[in-house]
């Protein structure tokens, strides 16, 4: 299989799980979200869907220009995919928590396991392609900042 389609098939998979985790999401953001208080740094909520499709488009190509160096380093790239996997699960997670069950405090526990995960993954990519370290430093940040966010909705309507 050669790296396009390694890339597209991660391609499918990361916006599914951005699409999935949409589907929850775009019923409270018409309902409950606009009831509860945000700090005054609070993006429009218009810039969220961009910003995500570009991050999963970045974290899709970082995540097959690691599987196609499984054969030079088949466990660091296994266990690399794994941790990603994982971070992947956890970024799909956060929007049940958030958005479904309305709960900022579990999804702020939540968060911050899922950008320790981010981290990992990087430092696991890095060693393996550049590149593919370099993708994840966009989501990373977003994920930081989304922690914040999250931080202050908590914090806001505790």
């Amino acid at each position: 299989m050669n790296k396009f389609i390694k890339i597209a098939i991660a391609l499918v998979i990361c916006l599914t799980v951005g699409y999935s985790a949409s589907t929850v999401t775009r019923p409270s953001v018409e309902s409950w979200y606009p009831t509860i208080v945000k700090p005054v740094f609070n993006p429009p909520n218009w810039i969220f869907m961009p910003v995500w499709t570009v991050l999963y488009i970045f974290m899709a190509i970082a995540a097959g220009l690691v599987w196609d160096k499984i054969k030079e380093q088949t466990e660091k790239v296994k266990t690399a995919l794994l941790f990603f996997l994982i971070q992947l699960t956890l970024n799909a997670i956060w929007s049940y928590l958030f958005f479904g069950l309305k709960n900022p405090l579990l999804a702020l526990i939540e968060i911050i396991l899922l950008w320790l995960m981010i981290y990992e993954t990087y430092l696991k990519f890095i060693k393996i392609n550049k590149i593919s370290g370099y993708l994840l430093i966009p989501y990373f940040a977003w994920v930081g900042f989304a922690t914040i966010l999250n931080a202050s909705i908590w914090w806001l309507n505790k």
